[in-house]
């Protein structure tokens, strides 16, 4: 009969073996980057894709290239002067500071090694700035292969899709790439939830900088997502970070809503850092105009109706959305409305009359903002605190 010692061993033996059989192997395979490993050998074509700098939907940007077009995608680094006096210098004085703005990114993305140019165009006449600025480009000496989104669509997705095809990967992964566009959708609205938070509670921050930290790493997340559950785990921690920022917010705050043109309302750059601005006052902005709202959720005729007292018809492009905000915003006891647009943008200036409709039926202030490229920070920055003064005192006055 073995000893008692014996035993104990042979018993610690069996479970530690036991144990060991349910451990994870040390040199664990990762299923999902061999997947994709073996899906990029097939589908994916070396080439370098660009977008123009459009405020915060570079992650996006990357989601599409890598993702749906399967192609490689070049990020373009922070802006700087030099790129916007390319676009200017090589631009009719007519047209607005976006098309500028975008033919200088462009130039500096074929200096930087793109093969291709995605230009998404836009609601408005930005919508034929693709075929202007390819042949900018082109009579400037470069070459390169211009995906425009405004090609193609009149055909219908199937139709666009066939354009982007020919054009860009004829290898592409069709079934893939349509997942990953839903995949892609779902970033673009949880990327617009993420700004949309941030703008109502980053002007009330205990700690200086913090909301800009959560917002740089949320960034950093959604660059680094491949798929959609990716995306929705980005989306929770960036959320969750957030929301666990201490706040020192008032309980009726200086609210201010913001309206306008598609690019300059949105675009830090085009607006210099209007958000940055008003957040630093401590006000609580509020934008509907953003991706989301404007292209995943857009339903024309229901926003008309909704602002029927200002509308009948389509004005185009943003139009409606800038009536219907505006008037959402004032309805709902917001203190400010900041109207912003770029030089010469006429379906804003086709706005302006009905916004002045808007604050006298509402009693509301709007502040109008015209940007072009010699817009300079001094003045913005005196506008706005002169707004803001104005806000404050009449709101005090209510008390």
């Amino acid at each position: 009969m073995p000893k008692p010692q014996a035993l104990i061993e042979q018993v610690r033996s069996t479970v530690s073996v036991e144990r060991e059989r349910l451990r994870p192997p040390s040199l664990h395979a990762d299923r999902k980057a061999a997947k994709r490993a073996k899906h990029k050998a097939k589908h994916h074509k070396y080439t370098k894709a660009a977008f123009f700098r459009y405020c915060y939907y570079d992650p996006a940007f990357k989601f599409f290239c890598e993702q749906v077009l399967d192609v490689d995608y070049l990020p373009l680094p922070e802006a700087t002067r030099t790129a916007s006096d390319v676009g200017v210098q090589n631009s009719s004085d007519y047209v607005c500071t976006p098309f500028k703005h975008i033919l200088g990114d462009f130039a500096e993305a074929l200096d930087l090694g793109a093969d291709i140019l995605v230009q998404f165009g836009g609601p408005c006449r930005l919508g034929y700035y693709g075929e202007l600025q390819d042949s900018i480009l082109r009579d400037m000496g470069y070459d390169f292969i211009m995906l425009n989104f405004a090609h193609g669509i009149e055909k219908g997705y199937l139709g666009w899709a066939k354009e982007v095809l020919k054009t860009v990967n004829p290898d592409v992964d069709i079934p893939h790439g349509v997942v990953q566009l839903k995949a892609l959708a779902k970033m673009i609205a949880h990327l617009d939830a993420l700004r949309d938070f941030y703008l109502a509670n980053a002007g009330f921050e205990r700690e200086r900088g913090a909301f800009d930290a959560a917002w740089s790493r949320a960034m950093d997340a959604m660059r680094a997502c491949s798929d959609e559950r990716d995306v929705n785990e980005a989306f929770r921690d960036a959320m969750t970070a957030m929301r666990a920022i201490p706040l020192d917010k008032p309980a009726d705050p200086i609210r201010i809503g913001i309206v306008g043109e598609m690019f300059t309302a949105i675009d830090e750059r085009s607006n210099l850092e209007l958000d940055h601005k008003l957040t630093a006052m401590g006000v609580e902005v509020h934008r509907m105009l953003n991706f989301t709202n404007r292209y995943l959720r857009y339903n024309e005729p229901n926003l008309r109706v909704g602002a029927k007292d200002y509308l009948t018809y389509d004005m185009g492009p943003t139009s409606t959305l800038t009536v219907a905000a505006a008037k959402k915003y004032a309805s709902e006891g917001f203190d400010g409305i900041i109207h912003a647009k770029s030089a010469g943008c006429t379906p804003e200036i086709d706005c302006i009359p009905v916004l002045q409709k808007v604050s006298e039926d509402f009693a509301v202030p709007i502040l109008y903002l015209t940007y072009d490229s010699q817009t300079s920070d001094t003045g913005l920055d005196t506008r706005l605190e002169a707004f803001y003064d104005m806000l404050a005192m009449k709101k005090e006055k209510r008390k």
